[in-house]
């Protein structure tokens, strides 16, 4: 007794609990194939970033692993070569200021004719050369990252930064090491620029295009990209075709080299009945999805739903492609498992009797 009981409050619950249903739609349905796959960075998507300057390395303001912007602080370096062209920019502005005031008061003498246009003419060529040279300094400065328009003492700080957003893959230098002239500090991945190298049957090489959908399994998502190339060249050890596609959202998870798998749609004019995915239900070792009973078809303490068996044609990350139901027939969309816990509650209810 106290079993009946208890299957009659499960069954109850059950019943009371609200299943969403939908109608089934004709869809175009692509065609699609399952691939093996590999994240990759393509070369261009690493970059060194160089010191322009001699020096000692005072400071790190980032380690490997961490994620920079653009312009963002790497790091701290002594220069006693930078040291030397700020003073050197700063005593040329100051002479330059000098022999500025020479040439004003020479100007003012020749109209008066007490100096010469020979006297004139020297003091404007020494004026305008002293100008040449801190205009190069002054290039010089500002390629360095230097405000030269702020520079009021000679400086040997020297900061590098960031020139992309990206993750810092490693540190190429030794804190506090000397190093020259051009020499690689660190070693940026930029972001976003992962690809997918999925590998494709040779039988798809008439079908297969740029800029086709190829959704990516990864931990546990779908992850979306699109072929961006084909290469000419078959991959070979698997004799398949190799194909790039470029991840399209953000994806800072990802990791250089892991295998995963792959899905390639192909867009086709041909159209199907389709149902939401979350309907698909296995039961009594087949394919199923589970529909409404029909008024006046349901007995007391009956599901109100049968199984109805479908053969399985197709699928996407969302639809599937099925035999078996009718256009705009309803069915269970979704909480499939609570219907067929019903049914199997009911079947037990009736062998109890």
């Amino acid at each position: 007794m106290t079993k009946l009981i208890a299957l009659i409050f499960l069954i109850t619950t059950l019943f009371s609990v609200e299943i969403p249903t939908k109608h089934a739609q004709e869809r175009a349905f692509g065609k699609s194939v399952e691939l093996n796959a590999k994240v990759i960075q393509l070369s261009n998507a690493k970059q060194s970033i160089m010191s322009l300057v001699s020096g000692h390395i005072e400071k790190y303001y980032v380690e490997p692993g961490s994620k920079v912007k653009t312009g963002q602080k790497i790091a701290l370096i002594e220069s006693i070569m930078l040291s030397k062209m700020t003073a050197d920019f700063i005593s040329l502005k100051k002479q330059f200021i000098a022999l500025e005031k020479n040439y004003k008061a020479t100007h003012s003498l020749y109209k008066k004719g007490m100096s010469s246009m020979q006297d004139l003419n020297l003091q404007s060529i020494q004026k305008n050369v002293m100008l040449a040279k801190i205009s190069a300094l002054n290039s010089q400065l500002n390629t360095l990252g230097i405000n030269t328009k702020s520079l009021k003492n000679a400086s040997a700080n020297y900061i590098l930064y960031a020139h992309s957003a990206g993750k810092i893959s490693a540190i190429l230098q030794p804190l506090h090491s000397v190093i020259g002239e051009d020499t690689a500090i660190i070693s940026i991945v930029k972001s976003q620029a992962f690809y997918i190298e999925s590998y494709l049957p040779l039988s798809y090489a008439s079908s297969v295009q740029i800029g086709q959908k190829l959704v990516v399994n990864y931990n546990n998502r779908k992850i979306l990209s699109h072929i961006t190339q084909i290469l000419p060249e078959l991959d070979e050890k698997t004799q398949r075709i190799l194909v790039l596609s470029s991840v399209d959202e953000k994806a800072d998870d990802l990791y250089i080299n892991a295998y995963l798998s792959s899905t390639l749609y192909f867009e086709t004019k041909n159209k199907y009945i389709t149902v939401d995915k979350s309907a698909l239900s296995f039961f009594n070792n087949e394919w199923v999805v589970f529909v409404p009973k029909e008024d006046g078809e349901q007995e007391e303490h009956e599901s109100p739903y049968e199984t109805r068996v479908i053969e399985i044609i197709t699928q996407d990350e969302k639809y599937v492609a099925v035999k078996g139901l009718e256009i705009d027939e309803e069915y269970v969309s979704a909480k499939s498992y609570y219907v067929k816990s019903m049914m199997l509650k009911s079947s037990l209810g009736e062998h109890g009797h």
